[in-house]
């Protein structure tokens, strides 16, 4: 990837991120207090929804960027294999590294944001000070990214090529950004469903308080945890507005990346 490429990248990707996220923040709130442990009421209901988004609006678009700048680099070294059935295992491996690159950014400042959400009668710079002095921030970075958004990668963005490979062939080698943002919305919804379980756990592992069991941030435990205290419906709390808003954002996100990205280049 030559340094045109990557500039285009760096900057589409830090946009798309920073779009998405100020965009469906209230939807993301109510996801969150849904899946919390003290319940959507108690965690704030639909009070302050938008408490938590100076921490979002900080790390969306450094850590986007640094997702795309992988995620392409990654497939310009293995230009080779994109057209042929290994094509879906570079995406993978592509998206894995980009969500390894971006969650030494992202989980610090999802953790402040998600404990924000629901305690909206504390603000971002005192939820930031409370966690510091329990634990590290970046405790939680290699679990929560092994386990819950490197999944959702690997089903999100190889169905995105995949649809998008479709339409450009059933359209004669065209395809339009918004086509594009059709294909990402699609494929978010998908890989939203399938790993709502793990974003339950995920959820429960960063609004723990110090000392608890989720605190150890042993997804396992957690899942059955959660599947003991609220069964089956429990696993998937949350997950209407998780997929709303994850096929809204993929529509935003993967849209304004391809418009950005196209225009620079």
């Amino acid at each position: 990837m030559d340094r045109r490429e990557f500039t285009a990248s760096l900057v589409a990707g830090g946009c798309a991120g920073m779009c998405v996220d100020l965009t469906l923040f209230p939807l993301d709130t109510i996801k969150t207090r849904l899946q919390s442990q003290q319940g959507f009421y108690k965690a704030g209901g639909f009070r302050g929804i938008y408490a938590g988004v100076p921490s979002a609006a900080i790390g969306s678009f450094p850590s986007a960027a640094a997702f795309f700048v992988t995620y392409e680099s990654t497939k310009s070294l293995f230009t080779g294999y994109s057209a042929t059935n290994l094509a879906p295992i570079t995406h993978m491996l592509a998206a894995s590294l980009g969500e390894i690159v971006a969650c030494l950014i992202r989980v610090p400042t999802e953790v402040v944001k998600q404990r924000t959400q629901a305690s909206p009668s504390l603000n971002t710079y005192r939820v930031l000070l409370n966690t510091l002095q329990e634990e590290v921030l970046y405790v939680y970075t290699f679990s929560l990214t092994y386990s819950e958004l490197i999944p959702f990668s690997l089903v999100q963005f190889p169905l995105w090529e995949y649809l998008k490979a479709v339409w450009w062939r059933r359209q004669g080698g065209r395809l339009d950004s918004w086509q594009a943002a059709v294909c990402g919305a699609l494929a978010g919804g998908v890989a939203a469903f399938v790993t709502t379980p793990l974003d339950v756990a995920k959820t429960w592992i960063m609004l723990a308080k110090a000392g608890t069991s989720a605190a150890s941030g042993n997804i396992p435990k957690v899942l059955y945890e959660v599947w003991r205290s609220r069964g089956i419906p429990g696993l998937f709390a949350g997950s209407i507005p998780r997929v709303t808003f994850i096929s809204m954002g993929g529509f935003i996100f993967l849209g304004a990346y391809e418009k950005v990205r196209r225009t620079l280049l």
